[in-house]
């Protein structure tokens, strides 16, 4: 297996546990296999809005609560910034569950020395043209593509293949969800540049990316339902796109440069 790697900073966000279309068991063996000083939750974690229609909280949802708790209580500072499918949050700034504590934003301090506006983005749905990205797929479309992901997720993982997202790649076949995403991205650095940051956090779109705009350096997490993916940040700075595309533990036993070439396909920025 490949030896943990330990960053100065994680970031995740829209992870939806309580969906059947979570991979919690992705990001408990991601949890397994990174380490950092600080980790920050940038929404969505919990799916309020699923539990609330149907309850659906198998064993590995709480394995995923434990994991971060257990980092928590040996030293590593969490931190949760609550979006909308966990906004019952919002009621809660300032307060501390179990080591870790809820905020509705935050600056980051870089190591570049450069600040960056952390949130999780779904404020802005009203900024573009008052719509959801749902609204441009339509619910059933867009539920029907995440049923389809599973299906095809469990026959991939049979064969041995890695993870793809069916739903990922028709989101983006699809021009106004293009449109909306460009257009989230631009409002979204918009408001960092507003707040004297150099760059901006966030999640929200489930759209895995780091880039400059402008002069504001935008970086989205992507999400733990289409991508599984999460964005790092190195004692020096950088930030890197992390993709987890295969459980380690069902693999063979690799070195940490086999396995990023193989599996994990980092972007480095």
């Amino acid at each position: 297996m490949m030896e943990p790697r330990h960053f100065r900073t994680l970031f995740i966000s829209d992870v939806h546990l309580g969906s059947k279309a979570a991979k919690a068991d992705f990001l408990l063996d991601f949890l397994r296999y990174h380490e950092a000083d600080t980790i920050v939750l940038v929404g969505d974690i919990v799916d309020g809005w699923r539990l609330k229609r149907s309850w659906y909280w198998p064993q590995v949802c709480n394995d995923v609560v434990q994991k971060l708790l257990r980092k928590a209580r040996k030293g590593t500072r969490v931190v949760y910034i609550p979006g909308n499918h966990d906004e019952f949050l919002r009621d809660f700034p300032g307060m501390h569950f179990g080591g870790i504590e809820v905020v509705e934003r935050m600056m980051h301090d870089g190591a570049d020395g450069k600040k960056y506006l952390i949130l999780h983005g779904d404020e802005f749905d009203v900024v573009v043209r008052n719509a959801r990205l749902l609204a441009y797929l339509g619910d059933w479309a867009y539920d029907t593509a995440i049923r389809i992901n599973i299906l095809l997720a469990a026959v991939r993982r049979r064969l041995g293949m890695p993870y793809w997202s069916f739903s990922a790649w028709a989101k983006l076949q699809v021009k106004h969800a293009v449109n909306f995403i460009g257009e989230f991205e631009r409002v979204v650095a918009e408001e960092a540049r507003k707040s004297g940051a150099d760059g901006v956090i966030c999640g929200h779109i489930h759209h895995a990316i780091i880039q400059d705009m402008e002069g504001i350096r935008y970086i989205n997490t992507g999400d733990w339902v289409e991508s599984c993916t999460a964005v790092a940040e190195h004692e020096d700075g950088t930030f890197e796109l992390i993709t987890w595309r295969t459980l380690a533990s069902t693999v063979p036993a690799l070195t940490a440069v086999e396995w990023n070439e193989a599996e994990l396909a980092p972007q480095a920025a």
